[in-house]
């Protein structure tokens, strides 16, 4: 399905491809195996990611799992076009917290013959789009949504459960903030934490 652009230049087509899915579920090892791929094929590829998601290096993408491919952070999207200069493959981690302008920015690349390769949270910690990714989805040529493994029942998790009391959207965090859930243990888990606002209300 995701063929590397091997068309002569002056004829190149670009397209959008999206990774989506729940924290712990492989979105940026997807990310890292498609662009390793492509630097295989001795294409141009740079990577992009929020200046803010400093989680495991300031620079480079890093999975859950340790794999890492070098990255420039930017502070907005537009860096992106500004950066993104002579290349055929552009990789964007983390999108759903980019600015709203990152969609345009992706259709400006891949009518420029760029493929853009993005990965990120569909939803938040409450269960919303996150986000440019709705957006993002709507408009890719190719849309992969994994999934990881609910800790709670062991079916298919698309849920990214808060484990700490925060309000904030934005929060960065791994295991130790948040936890895959299935869509019945996330139902359940929202009631248990209802719930307990209640009793200590009362």
């Amino acid at each position: 399905m995701f063929l590397e652009n091997n068309i002569p230049k002056e004829q190149k087509t670009g397209w959008i491809e999206v990774v989506c899915g729940s924290m712990f579920s492989g979105k940026t090892e997807e990310l890292i195996r498609r662009l390793k791929r492509a630097q295989f094929a001795k294409q141009k590829v740079e990577i992009y990611k929020p200046a803010i998601d400093t989680r495991y290096d300031d620079e480079d993408v890093v999975s859950h799992d340790s794999n890492a491919i070098p990255s420039t952070p930017v502070p907005s999207s537009n860096n992106i076009l500004i950066l993104a200069d002579d290349v055929e493959v552009v990789g964007i981690d983390e999108a759903q917290f980019f600015d709203d302008n990152l969609p345009h920015v992706c259709n400006q690349l891949a009518n420029g013959g760029v493929r853009v390769i993005v990965a990120g949270l569909d939803m938040d910690f409450q269960g919303k789009p996150f986000g440019p990714m709705p957006h993002l989805m709507a408009i890719a040529e190719y849309v992969t949504k994994v999934h990881a493994i609910c800790v709670r029942t062991g079916k298919l998790a698309h849920h990214s459960y808060r484990l700490t009391a925060s309000d904030k959207i934005v929060e960065l965090g791994a295991t130790e903030s948040y936890i895959p859930l299935s869509r019945e243990a996330f139902n359940e888990a929202v009631k248990e934490e209802e719930n307990k606002k209640k009793e200590e209300q009362d």
